[in-house]
């Protein structure tokens, strides 16, 4: 399927009152743990805020200045919960938007993360303002995943860019709200340490501002898919756009729980 970058129509501004969990401002350095059966336990405190968050249809947002973008993408993929089908063919689709998006010269998709609102998901929504990666986390990550090859890699612009889509049903609950990267301070981004079984990383928290602008795309498609900046070598650029899940006041009763697919990948210049 071919991509095609969306400019949407001119529609009706939608905005919601929302409430977004941040960080809470400590001495200590936060970490949260997936070791303990995946249950994400932490020594840091998120606490509800209200903020607004804006329709970003229309808006015309790039990964380069908001740090996010839209397109109009349909998957081949016939079972998003069929891990052949995810590797297959939407490991390859991510590569070629991704690709197609930014111009990179080549692009490496390292994971698929499904996740669904249901109690018996493994995986949720994520629920707390973070973005995936730091500076030294992103760099590591290239390590980690390239080897030998990431010592020459890095040499150049690298990014990480989360291609992210729903599934079976458009994102009308729990949807995606995204940061506008003009709006967050480097003093907003507080380093937080993330440990898995047999590996740490490490993300970005946030705390409140005021200033943060937020968006969503309401009743996110089928055909359509976010791009997500998590990092960029870059610096005269968005190099990231932070992100969380919400629950959406007008999201009506009976919609299906959100369901959704984040692709990862690195794209190098």
């Amino acid at each position: 399927m071919p991509l095609e970058l969306l400019e949407p129509p001119s529609l009706t501004a939608t905005s919601v009152e929302a409430s977004l969990q941040y960080l809470e401002p400590s001495p200590d350095r936060p970490v949260v743990s997936f070791a303990n059966e995946g249950r994400g336990e932490t020594n840091a405190v998120f606490s509800p805020r209200r903020v607004r968050v804006l329709d970003a249809r229309g808006l015309g947002a790039t990964m380069n200045v908001q740090g996010f973008e839209l397109i109009r993408h349909a998957s081949s993929v016939a079972d998003f919960e069929d891990d052949d089908w995810v590797k297959i063919v939407g490991y390859g689709e991510a590569e070629q938007i991704v690709q197609a998006a930014t111009g990179a010269r080549r692009v490496h998709v390292f994971d698929a993360t499904r996740r669904k609102r249901s109690p018996d998901s493994p995986r949720q929504p994520s629920v707390r303002v973070h973005n995936d990666y730091t500076p030294a986390s992103a760099r590591q990550r290239v390590r980690d995943l390239l080897g030998e090859r990431a010592k020459q890699l890095l040499q150049r612009r690298i990014a990480f860019i989360n291609v992210w889509r729903p599934v079976n049903h458009p994102a009308v609950d729990w949807p995606l709200a995204l940061a506008d990267a003009r709006s967050v301070d480097a003093a907003d981004l507080v380093p937080t340490e993330i440990v898995y079984p047999g590996r740490v990383g490490e993300i970005y928290s946030l705390t409140y501002s005021p200033r943060h602008a937020w968006r969503y795309y309401p009743a996110l498609a089928l055909n359509e898919a976010i791009l997500i900046k998590c990092y960029d070598a870059r610096e005269n650029v968005a190099r990231w756009s932070p992100h969380t899940a919400f629950d959406n006041p007008l999201a009506p009763p009976g919609v299906p729980p959100r369901e959704s697919i984040e692709f990862r990948t690195i794209a190098f210049f």
